[in-house]
């Protein structure tokens, strides 16, 4: 688990359209977000990603950098893209499990028509500076973070400078 207020490993994840996100390289004026999303099979986070399809410029506009990752292959993210008409968010594939593992995230094995193993979702909110501000993390794929309430509360976050939370 990665404390709040506490530096978070570094990732570099490559994504559908062909560049290369690194989050030390990121310059936000006050936050990266990055959403971690179960993949292509998930039809909740075809839900989610579509409503951040659609916030995409609110986030932008209140200082905020999004990206969303998965452990998907380059093929499978690249089909969710397209399939789930979300071409505004940034979407990195091949975030590997021990990776996730390091973030604090879930692992689960796959039932049906699941991959063998995945990542189960996580949203983390990430200073400039690259400490941790805030973390969200589920077990299922359900019981995300709103994005329309986690909108409402960056204007609090950031009228207020409210500090970061958790760290004791």
């Amino acid at each position: 688990m990665i404390k709040p207020r506490t530096k978070t490993p570094d990732l570099t994840i490559d994504l559908v359209d062909g560049k290369t996100w690194t989050l030390s390289e990121q310059d936000p004026e006050h936050f990266t977000m990055i959403i971690v999303y179960r993949g292509k099979h998930c039809p909740v986070c075809k839900t989610y990603l579509k409503t951040l399809e659609k916030h995409m410029q609110d986030f932008k506009d209140k200082g905020v950098s999004v990206i969303a990752i998965s452990a998907n292959t380059k093929e499978l993210a690249t089909a969710s893209v397209k399939e789930w008409d979300i071409p505004n968010v940034p979407v990195g594939y091949n975030f590997s499990i021990e990776e996730a593992r390091t973030w604090g995230l879930f692992i689960s094995e796959g039932i049906k028509d699941e991959p063998k193993v995945f990542v189960e979702p996580g949203l983390y909110l990430i200073r400039p500076d690259r400490t941790l501000y805030a973390s969200s993390i589920q077990t299922m794929p359900f019981a995300r973070p709103s994005l329309e309430d986690l909108l409402k509360s960056l204007d609090f976050v950031i009228d207020k400078d409210y500090p970061a939370r958790g760290e004791a």
